[in-house]
């Protein structure tokens, strides 16, 4: 069978800790399995659980995700609470998602619910797992088609993450007597083990050279248009900001006074980061000099005051700060695919490649990798809001660089 979704996105999910009773009327009609008490507890333990990370979109999203996917599995393949799974059922399930049935598989992203005669009704278009392709794939004229879907390693390991995390609140909750996630040794069927560290994605300096000169030119062409275009790129690059941290959410709005002075005169940036945690970063003087560009062509003084409430990144139209992260993305790869092009031109096709498949993310990739190379480690960690030294230690290329130093001699004829 096709799958309905359970769970609504977080702006249309009442409290279930408060409000479950009038959840589950509501969805009974559509899931007779919900009149069994055993089912009926099932979705509440979910929902709590699910609904205690909402203090992050993102987080919130990945919890829902997981869990909804083992609830549908759990119960209509297994026709079993999730509190009655052993191990070699979460095993299954596992199995299961690396290489689901057809009609489990969807080709595009679509809404959850949708609106019908006043009502959210489940989208019968909507598809628990679903099939991608890489940009590089989606230029070329490639469609997904659900036969390639596939779980990558990250994918596999946040399912473990978070089911984990799922029995957890159930043991607390005294739902269930053990954890079987916990119970199963061997993920490594699952898991693959790294040997080595991966290297970190991210752009050339020669490319940054085009795409920052791309987004200068384009200010120039359109300051109305792209002065914003300008500033996002060099903030995302200069500061290593993640989308989230340049638009505004439940969660927060960046605004102009963020950007604070200290007692000694040196500027700093304050975000929330991951975990709704704060963090300061350090400002360069090249990052100030393209901040007072921005803020004259918006026709504000030089420097943020004290508390300056202005949006960092107003939206093109209307009023208040922008909240679309896709619309980051649009302005990133618009700069990507000009820069690209630019290159090709100038005869460097070879040297550009990596503009057709770079992320928004490589842009920050790429400002820590440059300032790990001349500034204190730990300086770098406290700046890109890293949890442990172990990831900043990541973008360190020294190791490559000598290890393939040493391979180039190596010759095919031995002496």
């Amino acid at each position: 069978m096709t799958p309905a979704a359970l769970i609504d996105n977080l702006e249309h999910l009442p409290n279930p800790f408060t409000q479950f009773d009038s959840i589950a009327a509501e969805m009974t009609a559509g899931t007779p399995l919900l009149k069994n008490p055993d089912f009926k507890r099932d979705l509440q333990l979910a929902l709590c659980f699910i609904y205690s990370y909402n203090g992050s979109q993102a987080t919130f999203n990945a919890y829902r995700r997981e869990v909804e996917r083992l609830l549908l599995w759990s119960w209509y393949v297994q026709s079993s609470p999730t509190t009655h799974l052993r191990r070699d059922q979460i095993e299954e399930f596992i199995h299961f998602c690396i290489s689901p049935p057809e009609e489990w598989i969807g080709t595009k992203n679509v809404a959850r619910f949708k609106l019908h005669m006043g009502t959210r009704v489940p989208n019968k278009q909507w598809r628990p797992f679903v099939s991608h392709i890489s940009k590089l794939e989606f230029k070329n004229g490639e469609v997904p088609v659900t036969k390639q879907h596939s779980l990558s390693q990250a994918a596999i390991r946040a399912t473990f993450s978070i089911l984990s995390s799922y029995y957890g609140f159930l043991m607390q909750e005294e739902a269930v007597q053990q954890n079987p996630v916990a119970l199963i040794r061997q993920k490594s069927k699952f898991v693959k083990k790294e040997v080595t560290r991966r290297q970190v994605r991210r752009i050339s300096n020669l490319q940054w050279d085009y795409v920052i000169e791309t987004a200068e030119l384009l200010a120039e062409e359109d300051p109305n248009m792209h002065e914003r275009t300008l500033f996002i790129m060099n903030a995302l690059l200069g500061m290593y900001l993640r989308i989230s941290e340049l638009v505004a959410d439940e969660r927060s709005a960046p605004i102009m006074g963020d950007f604070t002075k200290d007692t000694d005169g040196h500027w700093w940036f304050k975000v929330l980061s991951k975990g709704n945690k704060e963090r300061l970063i350090a400002v360069s003087d090249d990052m100030l000099t393209a901040l007072v560009r921005y803020r004259r062509f918006r026709d504000l003084p030089d420097m943020p005051t004290i508390a300056e409430n202005t949006p960092l990144i107003p939206k093109n139209r209307g009023q208040g700060p922008m909240t679309s992260s896709r619309q980051v993305r649009n302005i990133v790869q618009f700069c990507f695919d000009q820069a690209y092009e630019r290159m090709c031109e100038d005869g460097m096709r070879t040297d550009a490649d990596d503009l057709r498949v770079a992320t928004v993310h490589w842009l920050r990739h790429t400002g820590i990798s440059e300032d790990v190379k001349t500034r204190p480690k730990e300086h770098v960690r406290e700046d890109a809001g890293h949890a442990s030294m172990a990831t900043t230690d990541r973008y360190i290329d020294t190791e490559y660089r000598e290890r393939h130093a040493s391979g180039r001699k190596k010759t095919l004829r031995p002496h």
